[in-house]
């Protein structure tokens, strides 16, 4: 298990782990540089339209998950905090397991995957913020699919994929999954082992050659390894040209969806969009363990690029950017509400 100075030897030396404010200090100057461009500090409110400040932060997925065709999103309700009534009923409608995540949110805090009605009356007793109850999309695929389109055009392009793999140990017949873990760094790293939904099955000693998935939710800050799969870009241009297009007011973002398989994706068939991000969103491709860190700049700098060149265009088209009374006052806003959704 990694001491004291692995764990810090290891995220130093491995900059997916880096903080955010660390890993995009370079970016802001360029961010600063977009702005006089379009004169406006706040001009990726105009990327998506449709999408509270653009989908940056602070958005409601509720209200993104009402732009999209109901046939692509999995079942969900919107639940005001502490109401349990209304979770369990709509939990009885979808079954278990389900998902449970604040409206508003990011980076995977309090996502969880709920198996039980316990789990459900645990979950709204301690979730301090209005939050969804969601259909499980039960396929073996998830990926995080980034697509940009340019305002006034039908088609656009996929600019990066990345399948997660979840926090998983292979079993030897000997160890408990603790002990499995413990020999990995991204586990140690990100696994939060006193948490109660860990308890059983960190216990268990998987038979040799079983592979036992330890985190279903696949956030980088959950333990999940991103992989690169955008060489698979080519195939969905098209595809989902034609899921942007029934997405009123959307250009620019990224599809976090679970899928059958990349052939079925590409029909549109057997998968379920669970979030979509807007100007927020990241290449997660960047992430996979060994992406050059040159290539991991490049790509963000080429998409912060895209955003303003999006925004630019839906402003010419008559799009107002944010002012920045309007946009201060929405960061103010977000950040009283991280403080309640983290209390």
């Amino acid at each position: 298990m990694l001491s004291g100075f692995g764990k810090f030897w290891h995220k130093a030396t491995h900059w997916e782990y880096w903080p955010f404010g660390v890993l995009y200090f370079p970016v802001y100057f360029y961010y600063g540089w977009l702005a006089l461009r379009c004169r406006s500090f706040f001009f990726f409110t105009a990327a998506n339209p449709t999408i509270d400040f653009g989908g940056m932060l602070g958005e409601n997925k509720s209200k993104i998950f009402d732009l999209i065709p109901s046939e692509f999103v999995p079942k969900y309700q919107l639940v005001q905090k502490g109401d349990l009534e209304s979770a369990k009923a709509f939990a009885q409608t979808i079954g278990y397991p389900l998902i449970c995540k604040p409206d508003i949110g990011e980076r995977g805090n309090l996502v969880e995957v709920i198996k039980w009605e316990q789990d459900l009356e645990n979950y709204v007793n301690k979730c301090p913020v209005p939050f969804l109850v969601q259909e499980f999309a039960d396929y073996p695929i998830e990926l995080g699919v980034f697509f940009i389109k340019q305002p006034g055009e039908t088609k656009g392009k996929v600019t990066s994929i990345v399948q997660k793999d979840f926090l998983h140990v292979i079993g030897n017949g000997r160890q408990n999954v603790k002990e499995l873990l413990e020999s990995s760094p991204r586990a140690v790293l990100q696994l939060d082992f006193e948490h109660p939904r860990f308890t059983e099955t960190l216990q268990r000693i998987p038979a040799k050659g079983e592979k036992v998935v330890v985190e279903s939710i696949g956030n980088h800050c959950r333990g999940t390894t991103f992989l690169n799969m955008t060489a698979e870009a080519e195939k969905l241009h098209e595809a989902f040209s034609e899921l942007a297009n029934q997405i009123d007011g959307f250009y620019f973002g990224r599809f976090d969806l679970r899928c059958q398989s990349f052939e079925d994706l590409a029909r549109l068939k057997n998968f379920k969009i669970v979030e979509l991000n807007g100007a927020g969103a990241e290449p997660g491709h960047i992430y996979q363990p060994g992406f050059p860190l040159y290539k991991g700049y490049q790509a963000i700098l080429w998409h912060l690029s895209q955003l303003a060149k999006v925004s630019r265009a839906n402003h010419k088209r008559g799009v107002k950017y944010w002012t920045l009374k309007q946009g201060m006052a929405k960061m103010r806003a977000i950040k009283t509400y991280n403080k309640i959704a983290q209390q």
